[in-house]
């Protein structure tokens, strides 16, 4: 399945790839790349075929945040763009959070650049592998516009104070550093970007999807209770989750030395 335009689909053997596919403007993050990238996870979300998710850029980088060039041009309402503003932000914000609400694990294959909104957008994904030699930034304060909603995602994502410096000097961290601190899992030379990824995408297809669908969405759910809570909930799902006829028979194979047989 592929779409000609702002986002291409294509699906092989369980695993969906998303490309933003706008690379003359670096994928930036333009009210229709927004539409388009909701649309898509909308349809996600109710395709029961697809058990993961590979989001990835076209051309010389993954994304570069918003469209600045839209968003100046907004200034010209009379109430000087509050009111698109505004609804940019609630939309990017609605979309972005469509990605940890997704049944299927969401990895971003990153290359080139991730910045502002676009390293919130990796931040936003389940799982990350970059290329050697990417660059990630929230460099809005470089040109007076502190990273405030890509700041959301970072700092769930990464350590407080790593998120502060990055917020407030504009720098940008390497993959290697990104990896350290947890913003990408894997990092790969970048003829093996894409190899890479595939094949940690492979390796999580392969599980058992109920089990994984319904881990991360304990995952995202225990995050925000405390930890007798989270015990508490995390419990309930695992006898919900050791009652399936596929955990039977998944724990029956592992005791006897043979492939699950799963339905």
């Amino acid at each position: 399945m592929t779409e000609p335009h702002h986002v291409q689909r294509e699906d092989t053997a369980g695993i969906a790839v998303l490309t933003l596919n706008d690379p003359a403007r670096l994928n930036a993050l333009s009210d229709a790349m927004i539409a388009a990238l909701s649309g898509h996870l909308d349809d996600l979300a109710q395709d029961r075929s697809i058990r993961v998710v590979i989001l990835r850029g076209a051309g010389r980088c993954f994304c570069a945040g918003h469209d600045l060039k839209e968003m100046q041009a907004a200034r010209q309402a009379e109430d000087g763009g509050a009111a698109a503003f505004k609804d940019l932000f609630d939309r990017c914000a609605t979309m972005m959070q469509k990605i940890p609400s997704l049944p299927q694990p969401v990895i971003a294959q990153v290359h080139g650049i991730a910045t502002a909104a676009g390293c919130q957008l990796v931040a936003s994904c389940d799982m990350a592998v970059a290329a050697e030699g990417t660059r990630f930034g929230v460099n809005g304060v470089n040109i007076g516009l502190f990273c405030s909603t890509p700041m959301v995602a970072l700092t769930r994502k990464v350590p407080p104070a790593v998120a502060f410096e990055m917020l407030t000097t504009g720098e940008f961290i390497d993959a290697a550093r990104a990896r350290e601190v947890g913003l990408v899992n894997r990092v790969a030379a970048p003829e093996a970007l894409e190899s890479t990824t595939a094949q940690l995408a492979e390796t999580v297809a392969a599980k058992l999807s109920a089990a994984v669908k319904i881990g991360k969405r304990t995952f995202y759910e225990q995050m925000g209770l405390s930890t007798a809570a989270a015990y508490d909930h995390a419990g309930t799902v695992m006898v919900e989750n050791m009652l399936w006829r596929d955990t039977d028979e998944g724990i029956a194979a592992f005791l006897e030395k043979r492939p699950p047989n799963w339905k």
